[in-house]
């Protein structure tokens, strides 16, 4: 029995967060690391700058992609670009308003013609529309709804001659539950869950997947969280005790999430919400 036992122990495929996903016997010793097949793909982030964005950017960058990003603020996209190009990948990025689509499309027609193609696109940017006056209602629509489909749709002739075209979107546990951002922030990230589900069935004929990452509570240096927890800091207590972990997420968990979704290594991924969020929500996902 004991020997039994020994074997299987053996045999098994063993997770170990500090190295990824390690296979079989002799592949463990070898520490060999699950290839996530990103090398010399080319993807493009909106809203790269900083947060979960910045931090998708430089995952894909590490994994070996060429990077395009956008944000509002031009000084900030050039000191994220050089930051990719420092890790000896292509990168290209500009100062775009999402929500301006002309804008916004021609920019992803150029950033597609500087990296040779596009086969990843990740919108990311989203108003963060709280209030429920009919100003944040349009502000969101504008820049969750409008600027996301505007950006696929831009994207969508390099991603038909890609041979692994994939979109995650970046949605929230807001779209699944209701909380103090109850309103046009949670009602537009439930929407583009719906568009990424579509979207998958959609164009599964034309080898493109799409899905979204739904983070829960998550904190950096200059976000949300972090503006409350100096602002607000009750709210950001509560907030804190609510979940199971005791701790907000990072963004580079949400971006290896997102990063795992748009490469090969999750080929037959489609159609599917991942929630990231350390057991906040409450409500089963069917």
């Amino acid at each position: 029995m004991r020997s039994m036992v020994e074997r299987a122990r053996r045999s098994v495929h063993i997770l170990a967060p500090e190295t990824g996903i390690r296979f079989g016997p002799m592949r463990q010793r070898g520490r060999k690391t699950m290839d996530l097949g990103l090398s010399g793909k080319r993807a493009l982030v909106t809203g790269g700058t900083k947060g979960i964005g910045r931090a998708i950017a430089e995952l894909l960058a590490d994994e070996g992609c060429a990077v395009a990003i956008c944000a509002r603020k031009a000084d900030e996209v050039a000191e994220a670009v050089a930051a990719l190009r420092a890790k000896g990948v292509a990168a290209t990025g500009k100062a775009v308003d999402v929500s301006d689509t002309p804008a916004l499309q021609g920019w992803i027609g150029q950033a597609a013609a500087e990296l040779g193609g596009l086969d990843i696109i990740v919108p990311n940017v989203s108003a963060l529309a709280i209030g429920a006056d009919l100003a944040a209602w349009k502000s969101g629509f504008a820049t969750d709804i409008l600027g996301t489909v505007a950006a696929v749709e831009a994207a969508m002739p390099f991603l038909e001659k890609s041979d692994a075209g994939a979109i995650v979107i970046i949605s929230s546990v807001s779209g699944r539950e209701i909380d103090f951002a109850a309103g046009p922030y949670g009602a537009f990230k439930a929407a583009l869950i719906h568009y990424a589900q579509g979207l998958a069935n959609q164009l599964a004929a034309k080898n493109i997947r799409a899905n979204t990452v739904s983070p829960g509570n998550t904190y950096f240096e200059g976000g949300v969280w972090h503006q409350i927890e100096t602002g607000n800091p009750s709210l950001f207590k509560t907030a804190l005790g609510l979940n199971p972990t005791g701790r907000m997420g990072k963004p580079e968990e949400m971006a290896r999430a997102a990063v795992f979704l748009a490469s090969p290594a999750a080929s037959f991924i489609t159609g599917t919400n991942l929630v990231v969020d350390g057991a906040l929500t409450r409500g089963v996902q069917l």
